[in-house]
Parts: structure tokens; C-alpha cells; sequence
């Protein structure tokens, strides 16, 4: 039992959490006015319950026996790592309608239903690599960044109402280039499981290719949010974001050469650094909207 417990815990990748807070810093930090409360109740929602039950819920469906994110070495998932899913969702949605709001709980249960629906055998979404890829373009990006104005804003002004679905595009299209890299490396694992992802339908060049475009165009979005419409400055994204744009086209440029490089300890470094950078970029934009340091 402790085994089978150790190996549940493990499969929920609580610390991967941090590869998707980004998104959620981002909004907090162009939400105009917040509520500090519902901003800490809702980020152990999310970090905590939601993103570790999709883990485990992937985890559980998929058996994988190679590396997967945030696990070198997967063990195989046990009917408690189910049990523990079930109760980490109901939990979320729990919080979120007694401490924060019902518009807040819709979004959360409806982000809950599309990553079962991305996993699970009888639907399976992960199957096709279009679908899977707008599934994870506008839930982990626009969707999330929506999600949390909805629990941390305190003005009462409706989302659709302000800029900010500029940035939230902006998170979709971060995200969109970012996922294709983080299958890159499981083509074979993929198609033996009966999954053909984008990546695969790309190429590992192509793959490359498609996450500059879409890098492209949200520095594009961004810049229009930042500078057009005035909510900050495009440059402390560029900054903060060096370190990251500097890897990737080193990964991309020994990977052009050798196949090979595109593998588990290359993405985990890229995933690292992205971590850092972007959370880095969007605490300073925090800091800078809600407090007098800057």
C-alpha cells in the first residue's frame, strides 16, 4: 500500500504545476484589481487539484512505460491513482463554488471535462492531432487565462469587456507552440499507442517550424497588447524570454543535425528554462501593476 501510494503521488505530477503557472501569473498580473483571497484560493485549485487530477487521469488512461513529462520513469498507475483523480476533481469544484464563483466553476469543469475527453480511450482527442491540438491551444492558454480574472478580479467588469482576451490569445498561442515540442521526442511511443499527435503529422523539422510561427505570432499579439493598446512594455518580455529564444533555436539547430537530440533530457531543459523565463517576466509585470516596487 505505501508503495502503490508513493507511485500515485509520483503519477500526479504535483511539481509539474509549475510548467503551467505562467498563464496563471499572467492573468493575475493584467487583472486591473484583485481579490488576494480568491487569487491564493484559486491557485491551489488549479495547482493543486486540477492540473495534479489531469496528471493522474492521463497517467491512468495512457500506461505509459517511457518518459513522460516531469517523469523520466513512469511507474504503471493503480485503481488508487483513479480514486485520488475523483477526489482531487470533485474537491476543485467543491472550492470553487463555495470560495470563489459559479462562472469561475463552469470554467473550471469544463477545462476538467476536456482533459477527460483528451485522454480517455472512448473518445480519445489525443488521437487526432488537429482536434488534440486546439483542445490544448485554447484550454491551457486562453481558456485558463479567462478562468483566472474570473476567480482573482475584484472591478465586476466583464472579461470580454477589456483588453485582455489580446493577451489571453497571446497565452494560447505560447502554449500552441510549445505543446508540438513536448511530443517530439514520443513518436514512437505515440504511434504504438495509436496516437498520431501534431508532431508526428509534422515532422520533427516541421515541428520546429510550426512552434516559430507560432512563437512569432504571439510576440506579434503581445506587442500589439503591450504597445498599441498601452498595458506595459514588449520589452521586458523580450528580456526576460532571451535565455529561452536562445535554447530553442540551439536545440532546433543540433537537432536539424541529429535526429537524436530531439529527446526526453532536451525538452526537460527547455521546459526549465521556459519555466523560469516566463514566470520570471510575468512576476515582474505583477510587481509592476499591483505594487509601487517598479
Amino acid at each position: 500500500m505505501k508503495k502503490e501510494l508513493k507511485e500515485t503521488i509520483l503519477l500526479l505530477r504535483i511539481p509539474f504545476s509549475v510548467y503551467l503557472m505562467p498563464i496563471f501569473i499572467f492573468s493575475l498580473s493584467q487583472t486591473p484589481v484583485i481579490n488576494v483571497t480568491q487569487a491564493i484560493i484559486s491557485f491551489v485549485i488549479l495547482h493543486l487539484f486540477v492540473y495534479p487530477a489531469s496528471n493522474g487521469y492521463n497517467s491512468y488512461e495512457d500506461k505509459d512505460t517511457e518518459s513522460i513529462g516531469g517523469l523520466e520513469k513512469p511507474p504503471l498507475p493503480s485503481k488508487l491513482l483513479y480514486q485520488v483523480v475523483l477526489i482531487f476533481d470533485i474537491s476543485a469544484l467543491l472550492l470553487s463554488i463555495i470560495f470563489i464563483n459559479w462562472m469561475f466553476t463552469c470554467l473550471v469543469a469544463t477545462y476538467v471535462l476536456m482533459s477527460r475527453l483528451y485522454s480517455y480511450k472512448g473518445v480519445r482527442l489525443k488521437k487526432y492531432p488537429i482536434i488534440s491540438f486546439l483542445t490544448v491551444f485554447v484550454f491551457q492558454g486562453f481558456w485558463t487565462f479567462w478562468m483566472v480574472y474570473e476567480a482573482v478580479d475584484a472591478s465586476n467588469i466583464k472579461f470580454f469587456n477589456t483588453d485582455l482576451p489580446w493577451a489571453a490569445l497571446a497565452s494560447s498561442l505560447m502554449i500552441g507552440g510549445a505543446y508540438p515540442l513536448s511530443q517530439i521526442y514520443q513518436h514512437k511511443q505515440d504511434q504504438e499507442s495509436g496516437d498520431f499527435t501534431i508532431s508526428i503529422l509534422l515532422g520533427i523539422r516541421g515541428t520546429f517550424i510550426f512552434s516559430i510561427v507560432l512563437f512569432t505570432a504571439a510576440a506579434t499579439f503581445l506587442y500589439y497588447y503591450f504597445e498599441i493598446l498601452y498595458h506595459g512594455s514588449i520589452l521586458i518580455f523580450i528580456s526576460c524570454l532571451s535565455p529561452l529564444l536562445l535554447w530553442f533555436n540551439y536545440w532546433m539547430f543540433v537537432t536539424w543535425k541529429d535526429a537524436n537530440n530531439a529527446n526526453f533530457k532536451n525538452l526537460m531543459m527547455m521546459n526549465n528554462i521556459s519555466a523560469i523565463c516566463m514566470n520570471l517576466c510575468y512576476i515582474i509585470y505583477a510587481l509592476q501593476n499591483h505594487t509601487s516596487i517598479f
